[in-house]
């Protein structure tokens, strides 16, 4: 049985933590699992002693756990360098606790690809249950629906598994709608056929952003769904671990991958005739790099975050967005992101999840420090000119995965896949054990 951490303990303060240093977490208690029976352990003591459970593996999206005050928070470290690859049946077993760098570097050594997003260090489980957008998104949709099976604890403490065949409603559900259904322990996942891509990043100074903007937008118009791309105005810290050309400096960016090399050759050549670049270049890249290549930091860090789902986007938004956090702008956000989306993302996957596909051809992202009471005030005043300068370019609904402040889950998905959530949620959890960012009440 794993031991259960109170408040009082002097492993209080340092188990608590999560990756996102902002969140201030202070739970009823925290145990760590590493193995299912410490899962099944865990749950059963919470129950005896009248808590709900709160799963956590790295807790990049810690902020938006709410009710820990009467919850066990339990941490699930189960990985230890056991992910099994099927290279027959081309899929990953991947246990919780495994981070998308661990599922890259075990399926790039058959020669294959895991469909990761921006972090190496994010959490795989919580990526997959959120949706899971891609390095790889507009060639093969989003990550969740990739899943083959999952294997979770539900809260009667019964083992159980989820798949097409096999509590084919549970899959569902797990599939994009956030989790709070039970622990997952594990996960399968299709894998992809492939050992490197063309993919690269190029910098400019903040100066050369419209031009860059214009020119990246004009492309996606009409771009292959074989490449995945996004722009982001980036305002960098002057730390060592940053190159010294934009060490320090707000810079624009474009970084992207095509699985068509001259599809991506002549998109990299384009980008780099709209201004001056300052770093970067573009080639072949091996797929065990390529989660590193937007450079998200892989250091606990304070952040704050928000997003949405954006349409075309024309002039009018390209002023707007220059406006908030361009180089007049007063914005203090480390970065500001527009996601190309749409090709594979945009089709509803046969035989999907509750998350299907994505709305919209963009996504916005917005990321300030929180270190602090008034570099939180800031960020937060940033991140809500970003969101409401974008906001008559917005669709109607959000993205679970990039979602963090004034959403519900009735933002996420339509009438009808709540509805059938809601049903879910009363067949597998009646008592709602388990505590997700946003999930369904009782």
């Amino acid at each position: 049985m794993p031991d259960f951490i109170k408040p009082e303990d002097p492993a209080y303060d340092s188990a608590r933590l999560s990756w996102n240093l902002a969140a201030d977490q202070r739970p009823a208690a925290i145990a760590v699992a590493r193995s299912v029976d410490d899962v099944r352990e865990s749950v059963a003591w919470a129950k005896e002693n009248g808590l709900r459970i709160a799963c956590q593996t790295t807790g990049h999206a810690a902020t938006a756990l709410p009710g820990l005050e009467a919850a066990l928070l339990l941490k699930t470290e189960l990985f230890d360098d056991d992910i099994d690859i099927d290279s027959n049946a081309l899929t990953a077993r991947v246990p919780a606790g495994a981070t998308a760098d661990d599922v890259v570097r075990a399926a790039a050594e058959h020669g294959f690809a895991f469909l990761h997003g921006s972090s190496p260090t994010v959490g795989v489980i919580g990526y997959l249950l959120g949706g899971g957008l891609s390095t790889y998104g507009r060639s093969f949709g989003l990550a969740c629906n990739r899943v083959v099976s999952f294997q979770l604890v539900t809260e009667d403490g019964e083992l159980v598994t989820a798949d097409l065949a096999t509590n084919p409603d549970l899959f569902w559900a797990l599939r994009g709608g956030g989790g709070g259904l039970g622990v997952v322990t594990a996960v399968e996942v299709e894998l992809l056929n492939m050992s490197d891509a063309f993919a690269g990043a190029s910098f400019f100074a903040i100066s050369d952003a419209r031009a860059v903007l214009e020119t990246w937008l004009e492309w996606t118009r009409t771009a292959p769904e074989s490449a995945t791309t996004d722009f982001r105005i980036m305002r960098l810290p002057p730390i060592e671990e940053i190159p010294e050309p934009i060490r320090g400096q707000a810079v624009a960016c474009v970084d992207g991958v095509s699985l068509d090399p001259e599809v991506g050759e002549d998109f990299a050549a384009l980008i780099e005739s709209a201004g001056t670049p300052v770093l970067g270049g573009w080639g072949i890249q091996p797929v065990a790099d390529l989660v590193r290549l937007h450079g998200d930091p892989e250091q606990p860090v304070p952040g704050i975050g928000d997003s949405a789902l954006l349409n075309d986007l024309n002039e009018e938004a390209v002023t707007a967005f220059l406006a908030a956090v361009g180089e007049d702008s007063s914005a203090s956000l480390i970065v500001a992101e527009l996601r190309h989306i749409g090709g594979a993302l945009a089709t509803p996957a046969e035989d999907g999840g509750i998350l299907d596909h994505l709305d919209g051809r963009y996504t916005l992202n917005g990321i300030g420090l929180a270190a602090g009471p008034d570099m939180t005030a800031k960020a937060v005043a940033d991140l809500d000119q970003l969101i409401a300068a974008m906001r008559p370019f917005a669709t109607e609904s959000k993205f679970l995965n990039f979602s963090e402040r004034n959403y519900e889950l009735t933002d996420c998905f339509p009438a009808e896949s709540i509805e059938r959530l809601t049903g879910v949620f009363d067949r597998h959890c009646p008592d709602r054990t388990f505590i997700a960012p946003r999930s369904i009440d009782a």
